[in-house]
């Protein structure tokens, strides 16, 4: 494929990577990924500590070698065309040291819009600008010796897009901000690839709220394979778990009051430990059954109080696909390096 706009941002085939552990055991950190990102994607990658993100992104970010097979960034291969990838991408490490303590965060920005050869009066307003999204305006000039993590952090997030690259590595971007910090993060990135035909952004996150609002696609990997590759709507539709209506009522329901509703597949009640109400989980064979359940509740005199449509999530898929949650999955995975 010749390189350039018309390649897809991101393309690996049958990529592998090998390491070799202080006890002379071959690891085999990605077991034959093959992935296609293509340009004007935000494409989120999911899987817990030890499931092969951070050697995905050090391959594709030209940072490691493969062991065998290829992949291509922006149409150049990584292994042989490194320089023509690194003018390309930029990448964002959540925790990653942002620069040298004795710069202010302006002149850290500049630094790195210098390595890139990016000219003095486009740098200074792009600066300004990402100063302003993250808030670090009222920082600019404070060294960054002087700065808190959450700070660091934002400035390890601006200096990224100073550069203005073609396609972005994000790895855990929101990692240690607050609410407000990870929201106006979340604006920016969405903008950003909206704004901008053809950019493209890779995100890995832990949390799955930032991957459903923000990915057009993700890829679960777990043990070095991909797992599941889909729209987060797809892939919730394809977990074998209906749709559940959570029901607060102000009285428990007769015993086997549900029985009598063919609709009704399982009822499980319980009392809410916050609110004293008793509280009704229904799954359905089709959504308008829940008409039924109302009148039923009504002629039974049981007032309903509230009632929500729960339906499945990416961490539903991720427990699914895994077997575990996130935080299991990383202790698991801990305990496995120990």
């Amino acid at each position: 494929m010749i390189p350039g706009s018309t390649a897809p941002a991101i393309e690996t085939a049958e990529l592998t990577r090998r390491f070799r552990t202080r006890r002379e055991r071959d690891v085999e950190a990605l077991r034959g990924v093959d992935l296609r990102v293509e340009r004007g994607e935000c494409f989120g990658l999911l899987g817990p500590n030890g499931a092969g993100k951070s050697t995905l992104i050090k391959i594709l970010t030209t940072l490691l070698l493969p062991t065998t097979g290829r992949a291509l960034v922006a149409g150049f291969d990584v292994a042989t065309e490194a320089l023509s990838v690194r003018r390309r991408i930029n990448l964002v490490s959540g925790g990653d040291s942002s620069g040298y303590g004795i710069l202010t965060v302006r002149e850290t920005l500049h630094l790195f819009a210098r390595f890139y050869g990016v000219p003095w009066p486009v740098a200074r307003q792009r600066a300004e600008e990402l100063m302003e999204i993250t808030g670090l305006g009222p920082k600019a000039d404070t060294r960054m010796s002087g700065l808190s993590t959450g700070m660091k952090q934002k400035v390890n997030f601006a200096r990224g897009f100073m550069s203005d690259p073609e396609i972005i590595f994000l790895d855990e971007p929101t990692l240690g901000l607050d609410v407000e910090a990870s929201r106006s993060i979340r604006g920016f990135i969405a903008r950003w690839v909206r704004e901008r035909p053809g950019r493209t952004v890779l995100l890995t996150t832990h949390y799955m709220v930032e991957a459903d609002e923000l990915c057009g696609r993700v890829a679960i990997i777990d043990h070095g394979k991909i797992l599941a590759l889909d729209t987060p709507m797809a892939l919730k539709r394809a977990l074998p778990e209906e749709s559940a209506f959570i029901l607060h009522v102000a009285s428990a329901p007769p015993e086997g009051w549900s029985e009598r509703l063919a609709g009704v597949r399982t009822a499980l009640q319980h009392t809410h430990p916050g609110t004293g109400a008793m509280e009704i989980r229904l799954t359905l064979a089709e959504d308008q059954v829940i008409g039924e359940v109302l009148g039923t509740l009504r002629d039974l005199g049981i007032a309903v109080l509230n009632l929500t449509k729960q339906e499945p999530s990416l961490e539903s898929v991720f427990v699914h696909l895994v077997g575990r949650g996130f935080e299991e999955a990383d202790a698991a995975a801990g305990a496995e390096g120990a």
